[in-house]
């Protein structure tokens, strides 16, 4: 049975589906314990807790309505109409069990039996309500007839779930329109979304959580063999407790739009044989097709220090000297490697799966068509997916969507750069990325778009004052200063160690003056480090985060060696002992992924945006959508506006280029917006009447 299909688009259908919910074996299940007298909460745990919780008054009587008027309907359809006034008769008695007898005309109001005779109503009265040994006898009569009768309409109506079923099919209808809500129309498309995401694969879906997670969960495996799709053992596991191992076979080897270690290339296109080879004889690399070429190609690339790769493999539960597979060496590569890695990943699935060429046979005209197929990657369905995807999801694509004009030019730039590469190395005859223009990007004005102004970091300023004592907001108070102080990237501040901070002294050569103050090593794209100046308020903050963590608040203490800038929460244990995490030992020295470091600053965000909403939308609607990315940006506009020289700033940022630090000034728009402004009010603007 497989694990999963390839994946396809989670969207809605372009054609209706038929939505009606379907009774399967579970529903008889449930009906006959009932009748026969069996306890109803275990009934119901064991054949419809999908629904709900057993607590749930309000759903259990829905759902017993809906399964008893479906049962009737199928019934009638059959033209059966004692049978279905049978299935009807006596199941509604599940959970009542008062013991003031009702009225007849009551308990007919109250089963809906107006529609049968007399005499059925008063059969149906006695066998809920018998006085008698004679009653008791004909009760038992007729639970028996309706077993039967259940019998033989299970035979006809209960049928097996199958992957293409809607969800509204099968689950009850609040938990549908959820599911559909998030684009998850049928059971194969929520199976590909859970192996996908993994345990926490709820988390993005409106009124869902681990509760009703797990029911829906317990179902899919109760029925995958008519489904014919399994959920992967990983989806048990928490995330951080994966191992590589496991996930790697979540996505097995194919012909597919997949990542690069995950692709099967039909020798017909894998490059052998390609029209553009050079002579065997005269290559200089040891590769016998296009794939091999590019990953060696990789590989000659600028990549990690040793010593970062052994700590990340660890970080990542690699044991230290052990055996590395043929693939492993993927997972370690540095920010310029990821980088062209990605290029060449695109570049090569499209060829492969959807140009049907191999890379060392493609000509210009192949190259122009892959450049107009960055600007709009299609079948989107196929190509793209939403940021966040990991590489070992069945989820994951090369692409959000259409890549923006810089986007464009720099892939153009990087399979230039590749096929440089293998014509200097004499595996091609020439470069046919050479006669492709790249894209003129885009004028870079990043500051102006994603960045906070002076009132809203005010505003986010008092907002984090307000955080409480404990640890993970300790850790966000400092995060969001530390970041807009110094306008680092997220990875830079997430690596940082307090051996990175030191505090300097500088003799003022024009003065008797000694400058000091405290200075961070960060380490930036390409491996570059370089120094940032930290405000003695940011220090202040560290010192007193680092406290909170049973640490020395001297950032240079030597029991302080090692510790990173950002660390784990350390009060799980008391403020949530019921956690899983409550039980583990927590190292207070220890750093933390830099996904939880944008998680927490987005949430933290939003709530910002919550709160000024009333007073000020538009600004609220920036703040929802601010990221660790805009405390970068805001920074950039920010010691612009106060003074600080551009070059400065480009060192401070690590821009490779002063066009980049350039965007963050708005001096001269300022100065033009003033002039107009002055000129407008000097001008007869409005004294001319139409």
């Amino acid at each position: 049975m497989p694990l999963h299909p390839l994946p396809t688009a989670i969207a809605p259908p372009r054609l209706p589906i038929d939505t009606t919910r379907k009774l399967h074996i579970g529903h008889f299940a449930f009906m006959r314990a009932l009748i026969q007298g069996a306890d109803s909460k275990a009934a119901w745990e064991r054949y419809l807790q999908i629904e709900g919780a057993h607590s749930d008054a309000r759903i259990v009587r829905k759902t017993i309505l809906w399964v008893r008027d479906a049962f009737a309907a199928a019934a009638k359809r059959e033209h059966k109409f004692g049978t279905a006034r049978l299935v009807v008769a006596d199941l509604s008695s599940f959970d009542d069990r008062t013991a003031t007898q009702p009225s007849l005309d009551a308990f007919v109001a109250d089963r809906s039996l107006e529609e049968f005779s007399e005499s059925e109503q008063i059969e149906a009265y006695l066998a809920e309500y018998p006085g008698n040994a004679a009653q008791q006898k004909r009760r038992a009569k007729l639970i028996s007839r309706q077993l039967e009768a259940l019998k033989w309409l299970e035979s006809l109506a209960a049928q097996p779930p199958g992957a293409g079923d809607p969800v509204a099919s099968w689950l009850n209808p609040d938990q549908a329109r959820r599911l559909q809500a998030a684009g998850l129309w049928t059971l194969r498309a929520l199976i590909t979304h859970i192996n996908g995401i993994g345990q926490r694969w709820y988390a993005s879906i409106a009124a869902v959580g681990p509760i009703k997670a797990r029911r829906i969960e317990e179902w899919l495996r109760h029925h995958e063999a008519s489904i014919g799709l399994t959920l992967g053992s990983h989806v048990l596991v928490a995330p951080s407790k994966v191992g590589r191992d496991l996930l790697a076979h979540v996505v097995p080897r194919q012909t597919a739009i997949v990542p690069i270690d995950k692709l099967i290339i039909p020798g017909a296109l894998d490059g052998a044989m390609g029209r553009y080879r050079a002579p065997r004889e005269r290559c200089m690399i040891r590769a016998d097709n296009d794939y091999e070429a590019v990953l060696l190609w990789i590989k000659t690339r600028q990549g990690i220090a040793p010593e970062k790769k052994q700590a990340l493999r660890q970080r990542r539960g690699t044991a230290p000297g052990g055996t590395e597979g043929p693939h492993d060496w993927l997972q370690t590569l540095s920010h310029t490697q990821r980088s062209y890695l990605k290029e060449a990943e695109r570049f090569m699935l499209w060829a492969i799966v959807q140009h049907k060429k191999p890379l060392s046979s493609l000509a210009l005209e192949d190259c122009q068509a892959y450049q107009a197929f960055l600007a709009d990657p299609s079948p989107r369905d196929l190509w793209c997916a939403p940021r966040g995807r990991d590489k070992w999801s069945t989820l994951w694509r090369p692409f959000e969507g259409p890549l923006s004009r810089s986007a464009q030019a720099h892939a153009v730039r990087v399979l230039k750069s590749l096929y440089k590469f293998l014509v200097d190395q004499c595996y091609l005859v020439g470069n046919p990325w050479n006669g492709v223009t790249v894209p003129k990007p885009t004028r870079v004005a990043v500051s102006r778009g994603r960045s906070f102004t002076q009132a809203q970091w005010a505003f986010i300023e008092r907002q984090a004052a307000q955080l409480s004592d404990r640890s993970a907001d300790r850790r966000l108070r400092f995060a969001l200063r530390l970041y807009y102080s110094t306008g680092i990237r997220l990875i830079e501040g997430v690596q940082a160690r307090v051996d990175d901070l030191r505090w300097v002294q500088y003799p003022d050569p024009a003065s008797d003056d000694v400058i000091s103050g405290w200075e961070l090593r960060v380490t930036g794209k390409g491996d570059k480090e370089r120094i940032v100046q930290v405000p003695q308020e940011v220090v202040d903050e560290l010192a007193k985060y680092l406290a909170s963590r049973g640490l020395d608040p001297n950032p240079e203490a030597p029991s302080n060696r090692g510790t990173y800038l950002l660390g784990h929460a350390t009060d799980v244990a008391t403020r949530a002992p019921w956690s899983p995490r409550a039980q583990m030992a927590v190292d207070p020295k220890a750093g933390i992924s830099h996904g939880i470091v944008y998680a927490a600053i987005k949430k933290f965000f939003k709530g910002c945006a919550e709160q000024l909403a009333p007073i000020d939308p538009i600004g609220a609607e920036r703040l929802a959508t601010g990221s660790t990315h805009w405390l970068r940006h805001t920074h950039g506009t920010h010691a612009v506006a106060a003074g600080m020289p551009l070059d400065l700033l480009q060192q401070n940022m690590g821009h490779a280029s002063l066009d980049t630090t350039t965007g963050y000034t708005t001096s001269e728009e300022r100065r033009r917006m003033k002039a107009a402004q002055a000129a407008w009010k000097r001008m007869p603007l409005g004294s001319v009447r139409s």
